[in-house]
């Protein structure tokens, strides 16, 4: 007795815990790993399961799969996916929410670095000087700015509250959101940076976001302001905030992403060496390595499928104008 068509194509590593995890979210849907199958034709599959598409599935055809129609991404972010590589018939979503509980960790560890002059502080311990110690701040009655409230905004606002700040966001069209203070629209970004003193940027690389914070944006923060980057680092132009950085040393800088990531070789930089500049803390985007995540997270991008397969709109879908003709960035005035 021949195997029912596959109908779900899943391009991440062939594991005994993913395959599992499948077979219990999506019961009656037949699935298989393209590494272990031959490479096409798949005339029956309606949906992808993929991580990173391009190094994963790098001879892709979509005649191969005529049937295609949702792909679903393990991780969030959209900026890199191959949109043109699909017919626009195909939907594509990214795995939101799944990482905001994480990030938003990140987020707040990062703040808190900054604000308490932790780097700072270890230096004299290696030094074995117990003054002067550097001064900290604090977030109680502070203002904080959420780049982009979206799901990790959202985590980090939850979290943040009982700290006594004063949240503030800003998304696409200023409409007030539960847990923030006040909103503002993506048009007023520069009003809003001018009343941070924390700005936590949570926002993902679009054609919109690639280089919004620039010289201008960064001259009209606070001198002493704490500027965090938890989503995309091309969302601030990098030579700018090298500059400001160097011009504003009371300014500081709290960086999980990088404008530079190969996650083939494994490494990351910037044309800038931050990393040697004393009001920057860095982490390697590493967010999302926590112990025992993978399982939610392959979970949540199952969910989103079984809606698929059910006959239900798939949540998050992107709009590819969004993220089309990004190229290099340019510096922004």
């Amino acid at each position: 007795m021949s195997a029912p068509p596959m109908r779900l194509l899943v391009t991440l590593p062939a594991t005994d815990d993913t395959s599992r995890a499948i077979a219990a979210r999506l019961p009656s849907v037949p699935f298989a790993f393209a590494a272990t199958v031959p490479a096409g034709p798949w005339p029956e599959v309606e949906a992808i399961l993929t991580g990173t598409f391009d190094r994963e599935l790098p001879q892709w055809d979509p005649a191969k799969a005529p049937k295609l129609a949702f792909v679903q991404r393990l991780y969030t972010g959209l900026d890199g996916f191959p949109f043109a590589r699909f017919p626009p018939t195909v939907q594509v979503a990214g795995n939101v929410g799944a990482f905001a509980a994480y990030v938003a960790e990140q987020a707040i560890t990062l703040t808190l670095a900054q604000l308490r002059s932790l780097p700072q502080g270890m230096e004299n311990v290696r030094a074995g000087k117990l003054r002067p110690a550097p001064e900290g701040r604090t977030l109680e009655g502070r203002t904080v700015l959420l780049l982009g409230y979206g799901e990790i905004a959202r985590a980090i606002a939850a979290r943040l509250r009982p700290f006594g700040a004063v949240l503030e966001g800003l998304n696409r069209d200023g409409a007030s959101r539960e847990g923030v203070d006040r909103m503002f629209p993506a048009s007023q970004l520069g009003t809003a940076l001018a009343r941070a003193d924390v700005a936590i940027d949570c926002r993902p690389l679009t054609v919109a976001t690639r280089n919004s914070i620039g010289a201008t944006e960064l001259s009209r923060m606070k001198s002493n302001a704490l500027y965090v980057n938890v989503g995309r680092a091309a969302t601030v132009d990098e030579a700018a905030l090298f500059a400001h950085l160097q011009s504003h040393p009371e300014f500081r800088v709290g960086l999980e992403a990088w404008w530079e990531e190969d996650y083939v070789k494994g490494t990351l930089g910037s044309r800038f060496p931050f990393a040697t500049l004393p009001n920057v803390l860095g982490t390697p985007h590493n967010a999302g390595f926590v112990a025992g995540s993978r399982p939610g997270i392959l979970n949540a991008a199952l969910d989103n499928l079984a809606r698929f397969f059910r006959g239900e709109p798939p949540r998050f879908i992107a709009n590819p104008a969004e993220y089309q003709g990004l190229g290099p960035a340019q510096p922004k005035p």
